[in-house]
């Protein structure tokens, strides 16, 4: 592959691939017995499986990079060859040889990259030359086990770990941020803050504390708010479901072994819901429908239970029980436009609030669908006319062919104060669902025909939105989200007195506010108000006492004196009414 500019993604990924056969070259050339397996590029590197008799801990990381940094002064090229007996060839390399038969099988030409006498299965593309990496960056970050081919019935493997930049200071910068990802990272914070806690005897299922269902009760309390202005109404489906339910909907074919199941007796198995799709078609099947019932917005933040694989929990963002703000939308194929708009309307709203940027990502027509082609075909323009007005032509991804089988969709990227990629919302279109359960509204003709159904949350899981907005604020949350807003500390017992009284008239005014009057030192109490995180703490002295005012500590390093309590009110409510995400320095007085 000729040389290209650093940035260039196809380019990164050559060398990064490059990378991997160095990195695999030194491994045999230091240890006895190497067997490889595969070496792709990742997102922030590149990683290689081996399979030797000698453990590699991080002692040896100093001395494979040495001779990686040796290889790399060569001026040998990547050379292509086809091989012309590729079941010989690798005879003597199993999981090689394993690779080679299949391709062999499916009629594949096979290829091999040679460096420097070093010979690896691999279709390519490289760099051209060694020197083209010299001035990379690279380090090896870590060691881990890995079965096979992701098997646990095959060996397992030690996967060796290399981060990898187009140069040394993309390095740097990149361990920064690891740095302060690391800093950032809500299970750490969680615990700190005493907002959440997970236990083994209830594995990806969190344990939610005071201050930490304070911030969910107020992010339910927000959803609600925002949902039922746009027209949404709230309704509730059972915990437990019986199996029909779930074979009618689908989900007991294509999602059973994500669902925790109860057998009753022999012949009844319930199971708990994952999603609540199938509760809100039997609660529009209720009643009789007509068009004029139409849009009918049903929205629900019920507790859903899913069956993870333990590997693949992690803290908040990826849990087995969570509560999301789901919402299923029945609607007209004309209505379909002003309904993705009002969807798109409310995910402006609440991401803005959270100072969350966003991308989209259209999936369309998959090769295996249901339904006719013209009624695909209207329902994707539809949701391109939507995008391309509210992002601009050409603005957002579009994943040909990757919609599910009963409708396209839009899923919606976020990206928080570290540039990171989340999947949060997701507009689904589903021509499918309301079939499967026969439901049916009265036209203006006096047809009975079938609603489309728009499935969609853009929360998402709250968990996990706790979790990145944890992230993203550094668990510096606004105002109105903080689990404890206001701070106060007496400086002596005569304070007291004074300090209830605020204390009092700002929990009267709805502010979470608390009051330490242990027998600690002033100094150790606003230090303890401020590894909490608290906005702002209410330093209380003689002076205060006497002027009738307060002292103010902001979040931020700020100190203010001499503040009436109804100014600092004030500024309370302008930041929990108008959801602000800064905190409010001055204050005006009476």
């Amino acid at each position: 592959m000729a040389k290209n500019i650093a940035n260039d993604a196809n380019y990164i990924e050559a060398a990064r691939h490059s990378l991997s056969h160095v990195l695999a070259q030194a491994v045999c050339e230091l240890f006895d017995g190497v067997q490889l397996g595969i070496g792709p590029a990742i997102e922030d590197g590149l990683y290689y499986d081996f399979d030797l008799h000698h453990r590699i801990t991080e002692d040896d990381f100093a001395a494979i990079e040495a001779k990686m940094n040796e290889i790399l002064k060569s001026d040998t090229v990547f050379e292509k060859r086809v091989v012309e007996n590729p079941l010989d060839f690798f005879a003597n390399t199993p999981y090689k040889l394993e690779l080679v038969k299949e391709l062999v099988a499916a009629g594949e030409e096979i290829t091999v990259y040679e460096s420097n006498g070093f010979v690896d299965l691999c279709a390519g593309p490289h760099v051209e030359n060694m020197r083209e990496l010299r001035n990379w960056g690279f380090k090896i970050s870590s060691i881990a086990g890995a079965y096979w081919r992701g098997n646990s019935d095959n060996p397992m493997l030690q996967r060796v770990y290399v981060h990898a930049f187009p140069s040394r200071k993309e390095l740097k910068e990149y361990y920064a941020f690891l740095e302060e990802a690391k800093k950032r990272d809500h299970r750490t914070l969680g615990n700190q803050l005493d907002l959440f806690f997970f236990d083994e005897t209830a594995p990806g299922m969190p344990y939610w504390m005071p201050k930490g269902m304070k911030i969910y009760n107020k992010l339910l309390e927000f959803s609600r708010k925002v949902h039922e202005a746009h027209g949404y109404q709230e309704v509730v489906g059972p915990q437990l479901n019986h199996s029909s339910l779930w074979v009618t909907s689908g989900h007991w074919e294509h999602y059973d072994d994500n669902m925790f199941k109860v057998q009753i007796d022999e012949n009844n198995t319930y199971a708990l819901k994952p999603m609540n799709c199938p509760n809100a078609m039997i609660l529009f099947k209720k009643k009789n429908r007509s068009y004029r019932d139409l849009p009918l917005r049903f929205s629900e933040l019920s507790h859903l239970h899913r069956n993870e694989a333990s590997g693949a929990m992690h803290g908040l963002m990826r849990v087995q029980t969570f509560r999301q703000d789901d919402a299923h939308i029945f609607c007209t194929q004309e209505q379909i436009a002003s309904e993705m708009n009002g969807i798109m309307d409310i995910m402006d709203f609440i991401y803005g609030i959270f100072g969350l940027k966003y991308t989209a990502v259209l999936s369309t027509r998959p090769e295996s669908f249901l339904g006719d082609i013209e009624t695909w075909n209207e329902a994707e323009a539809v949701l391109k006319n939507v995008l391309d007005t509210r992002f601009g032509a050409g603005e957002y991804i579009v994943d040909e062919g990757g919609g599910a089988f009963y409708g396209p969709k839009i899923d919606i990227k976020v990206y928080d104060a570290l540039k990171r990629e989340w999947q949060l919302c997701t507009i689904q279109l589903d021509y499918q669902l309301a079939g499967n359960f026969e439901l049916e509204y009265t036209d203006s003709d006096g047809k009975r025909k079938a609603p489309v159904v728009i499935h969609r949350a853009v929360f998402g899981s709250l968990d996990r939105f706790i979790g990145v907005i944890t992230e993203h604020f550094a668990a510096r949350f606004p105002f109105w989200l903080a689990p404890v807003q206001v701070g106060i500390v007496p400086v002596h017992k005569d304070h007291e007195r004074y300090a209830h009284d605020i204390r009092e008239e700002l929990v009267q005014q709805g502010f979470k506010s608390t009051l330490d009057t242990s027998d600690g030192t002033m100094g150790n109490k606003i230090k303890s108000y401020r590894n909490e995180l608290v906005p702002y703490i209410i330093i209380i002295g003689d002076k205060e006492v006497a002027d009738g005012t307060i002292s103010l500590r902001v979040r931020t390093g700020t100190q203010i004196n001499g503040i009436p309590l109804s100014s600092f009110i004030d500024a309370c409510k302008i930041m929990e009414q108008a959801y602000k995400i800064d905190l409010i320095e001055n204050f005006d007085a009476d």
